[in-house]
C-alpha cells in the first residue's frame, strides 16, 4: 500500500507545535533528566529511575530467575507511576501554573533524594528519584495527555525517523530537528551525570535539584502550562 507523503508528514508533529524557546527548554529537561538517569543507574548497578522499559525487562527476568532484584524493580516502577499520578494532580491544581508547579515539585523531590543519599540512605534516594522522574513527564500535556515525554526516547527516534523520511520525500526538511535535539539533551546529560557522579558520587544530586530549580524558573518565564499563553502554538 502507498503512504502519501502527506501522511508521513503529519500525525507526529506534536513537538513541532511548540515554540522555539519551549522546544529548547524540552531538551533541557531531558539533559536533566538523563543526568538524574546516569546518576540513579550508577547508585543502583543497573536500574534506572527514568527508563521504566529497561526496569520492566529487568523485572520480568528477575521474577523468571527467581532473584531478589525483581522487587527493586517493580519499586521502581511502582513509584514512577506514582510521580506521574503526583504530577499531574499537581498540574491540574496549579492549573495556568502547571509548568512551573510541576518543576517546583521535581525540584524538591530531587534535593530530598540528595539528603537521603547525603545521609547515606541510598536507596531510597533512589526511589525518590524515581517519583521525580515521573512527575517531570506531566510538565507538557493537552487534555489530560503527555504530549512529550521527557525521559524516554523510544517515542522520539520513532519519530525522527518518521521526519527523516518525510524530509526525503520532501515535506518540512527540518522536521527531525526537534526530535534529534530532544534525544541529544538526554544524551548529553546522562554523559554529564555520570561524570559528576564519578567524581562526587551521590552528591552529583544536588546539581541535578539545581539545574530543576533554574529550569523552574525558565518555565515560568515562558509561562509553560499557561493557558492564557500563546505558547504552545498550533501549525
Amino acid at each position: 500500500m502507498w503512504i502519501s507523503k502527506g501522511a508521513l508528514a503529519c500525525g507526529d508533529s506534536v513537538l513541532r507545535r511548540y515554540d522555539r524557546r519551549v522546544r529548547l527548554l524540552a531538551s533541557a529537561l531531558s539533559a536533566a533528566a538523563g543526568y538524574v538517569d546516569a546518576v540513579g543507574f550508577l547508585m543502583t548497578g543497573g536500574f534506572f529511575v527514568s527508563f521504566m522499559s529497561g526496569n520492566s525487562t529487568r523485572l520480568a527476568v528477575g521474577l523468571a530467575d527467581r532473584a531478589a532484584y525483581a522487587g527493586f524493580a517493580l519499586g521502581l516502577i511502582v513509584l514512577f507511576v506514582a510521580g506521574v499520578a503526583t504530577g499531574a494532580l499537581v498540574g491540574r491544581m496549579a492549573k495556568d501554573r502547571r509548568g512551573v508547579a510541576v518543576l517546583a515539585l521535581v525540584a524538591l523531590l530531587l534535593a530530598g533524594a540528595a539528603i537521603l543519599a547525603s545521609c547515606g540512605a541510598d536507596r531510597f534516594a533512589v526511589l525518590m528519584l524515581a517519583l521525580a522522574m515521573g512527575a517531570e513527564n506531566t510538565i507538557f500535556t493537552e487534555d489530560g495527555e503527555v504530549r512529550i515525554g521527557l525521559t524516554y526516547m523510544t517515542g522520539t527516534l520513532v519519530k525522527l525517523g518518521k521526519r527523516i523520511t518525510a524530509a526525503v520525500l520532501g515535506e518540512d526538511r527540518l522536521g527531525w530537528a526537534p526530535y534529534l535535539l530532544l534525544w541529544l539533551g538526554l544524551v548529553v546529560g546522562a554523559a554529564l551525570g555520570a561524570t559528576a557522579y564519578h567524581y562526587v558520587g551521590s552528591q552529583a544530586l544536588w546539581v541535578a535539584a539545581c539545574i530543576m530549580a533554574l529550569l523552574a524558573m525558565v518555565a515560568a518565564r515562558l509561562r509553560v502550562g499557561d493557558t492564557s499563553s500563546p505558547l504552545p502554538e498550533r501549525r
